[in-house]
């Protein structure tokens, strides 16, 4: 890939995440002109990392069969399994008030992992390497879009170094504040989930045993996420922890000093790995679900945060993105086979009939089960708890939510 000046394109594709890398891998060595915008620096250039360094990204996602599945396709999955990463083998979750817990195991659903957990750095640093020598992708870095004009026949971005790039059609990966959503005019419905997320890497005494961990409890739901550093680990004694609080919480939480942070970490988690040994440096953000109104307006087209970003307590976000990435490129696909447009209305709903209800329903799921842990009343406890044990001792119920968190059924 090559950065280019002022040449039109088929496909611009703004934003070089895991979405918008995804999207462009899906349509490499295609016949496709592609143009790949990124406000920061191209990562091809990012080192290998060290296979048995401790050192984690603080960002991961824990990908579902779908995702991996993806993945695969793109012959992406083999450069990650080159780096580093953990497949989960069971997921524990359990109310702090009361006895309330479900157990998730593949085995009960004959897969070899419910999910793998997988640095962010080390997803695009393998996306982006398979676009290396791709000559239908450009890689145009760093710009960032200023202003965004639609003409009859193409749109034209045009950024903060004066460069105009003109596409047939515009494609918005650009994360949970995309600017082309703003530029563009897009709807969109967003409120306050009250939470901020908190996220570090711990190292434990206990080993993880490839189990991920959940309580909800009052002030918000805590998640432990296993993690390797290296594929033959056998200690298994780091965990990436994402705990979403309130904020007046989440401040005293960051205030503190390492010793003192991992001593309320061992209460919240109420002590299941033993005595947490050491923290890496913590950040803190604000949490707010957004979901635009329509992903489709004139020739562009909203893909994953920009288009829907929602709580992580499920770790659904990227998932979601990469199933937008997929239905996106099989639309156009089908469209041009059919001798459409690339930017063609019909196409371009189509993805966004296929996307929107699926994307909605996780959205509504997980703010249902916000409010749901939130509610500290004694009888919706007391029902919340008896459900609970209810679905772990109900196969049926229990491997459905599975099935579906895995995104093996739609």
């Amino acid at each position: 890939m090559k950065g280019l000046r002022n040449k039109d394109y088929d496909i611009a594709i703004v934003g070089a995440g895991m979405v918008g890398l995804t999207i462009a891998n899906l349509f490499r060595n295609t016949s496709l002109h592609i143009a790949l915008i990124d406000r920061n620096e191209s990562l091809l250039t990012l080192p290998a990392l060290e296979q048995k360094s401790p050192r984690f990204d603080p960002r991961v996602s824990a990908l579902s069969m779908a995702s991996r599945n993806i993945l695969e396709e793109l012959g992406v999955w083999k450069n990650i399994m080159d780096e580093r990463l953990c497949g989960y083998l069971n997921m524990r979750v359990w109310d702090a008030d009361g006895t309330g817990e479900i157990n998730f195991s593949a085995s009960d659903l004959n897969q070899a992992e419910l999910g793998t957990i997988v640095e962010n750095s080390v997803l695009i640093k393998a996306l982006t390497n398979a676009l290396t020598g791709v000559s239908n992708i450009d890689f145009l870095s760093p710009h960032s879009v200023v202003e965004l004009i639609e003409t009859n026949d193409n749109v034209e971005l045009k950024t903060a170094n004066d460069i105009c790039i003109k596409a047939k059609l515009v494609i918005a990966a650009d994360g949970s504040n995309s600017k082309i959503r703003e530029l563009a005019g897009f709807s969109i419905k967003e409120w306050d989930y009250d939470h901020h997320a908190i996220v570090t890497t711990v190292e434990t005494r206990k080993a993880h045993q490839k189990i991920a961990l959940q309580r909800f409890i009052e002030t918000g739901p805590l998640a432990f996420l296993p993690l390797l550093t290296h594929a033959e680990d056998k200690e298994q004694n780091y965990c990436s922890i994402v705990w979403s609080v309130i904020p007046e919480r989440a401040e005293e939480l960051m205030e503190l000093g390492d010793k003192e942070f991992c001593e309320e970490l061992n209460l919240s988690i109420e002590f299941r790995l033993g005595n947490i040994q050491d923290c890496e440096k913590r950040y803190c953000f604000p949490l707010k679900q957004r979901h635009a109104l329509e992903y489709v307006k004139g020739k562009i087209v909203l893909a994953g945060d920009a288009a829907h970003s929602i709580h992580p307590l499920a770790g659904q976000g990227v998932n979601l993105g990469f199933l937008d990435a997929r239905a996106l490129a099989s639309e156009i696909n089908l469209g041009l086979g059919a001798g459409r447009k690339i930017s063609d209305p019909i196409v371009l709903n189509r993805y966004q009939r296929k996307r929107k209800g699926q994307n909605l329903s996780m959205m509504w799921l997980m703010e249902g089960f916000k409010h749901l842990f939130a509610e500290q009343s004694l009888p919706v406890r007391w029902l919340r708890n008896i459900g609970m044990n209810g679905v772990d001792n109900f196969p049926i119920a229990k491997n459905y939510l599975a099935r579906r968190a895995m995104g093996l059924d739609a």
